[in-house]
């Protein structure tokens, strides 16, 4: 009977439709939700060890680039490096010393400009660079840098366990430049307590080219 008047309707009857969820309802649902996907507070460390060697090869690339940054130093008709048949290699206490850069027109201590050199320098630097006149070894700028060079050296020196009692400098001088400047500059280190003075050369099979 049910069968022949659903076919007479033309149809099925509606399905009956759902409750109606409750406030209450999703609101527990959103709390089981939260606390499904919630994670317990898990500590983070940072991986010090890989950090710090990479940093040790960085230090070690950055000194050794110091290192190198005097016998790399570019030429120009300035300062042109002398040439030496000799093979002995700059050790690492030379490598360290302040640098002195003598050109043909100046004279410089750790990049900072100390005096000029004359043209015709066969007499030396002029006297007004020295303590006592032109005739004078004595180059004053040169020896108030040079100290203070010194000063922050020694205190170097001591927290590494060396010896103290000097300090070392590196010459770079043009190929050019006269037996009496290179002397002033000599004695005014040595006042100034540089013990032990090196004096680049490129290697080379001769002072010519």
């Amino acid at each position: 009977m049910s069968d022949e008047q659903t076919s007479d309707n033309g149809g099925t009857p509606p399905a009956p439709r759902p409750p109606k969820a409750s406030t209450g309802y999703f609101k527990r649902k959103l709390r089981a939700a939260i606390q499904k996907n919630a994670h317990a507070h898990e500590p983070m460390f940072l991986n010090i060890t890989a950090m710090l060697d990479m940093m040790t090869i960085i230090l070690v690339f950055l000194l050794k680039s110091m290192a190198n940054s005097a016998a790399s130093m570019p030429q120009s008709d300035d300062l042109k490096i002398p040439k030496s048949v000799l093979t002995t290699e700059m050790t690492e206490e030379a490598q360290s010393g302040v640098a002195v850069v003598i050109s043909k027109s100046q004279i410089m201590l750790d990049g900072n400009f100390v005096a000029n050199v004359p043209a015709n320098a066969v007499q030396g630097l002029e006297g007004k660079y020295k303590r006592s006149g032109v005739n004078d070894l004595f180059i004053v700028p040169l020896a108030n840098q040079a100290r203070a060079f010194r000063d922050r050296d020694k205190q170097l020196r001591q927290q590494k366990g060396k010896d103290a009692s000097y300090s070392e400098a590196l010459i770079i001088a043009d190929r050019g430049t006269p037996f009496r400047v290179l002397l002033e500059v000599f004695n005014t280190l040595n006042q100034s307590e540089f013990a032990k003075l090196h004096l680049m050369a490129l290697q080379g099979t001769g002072t010519g080219g």
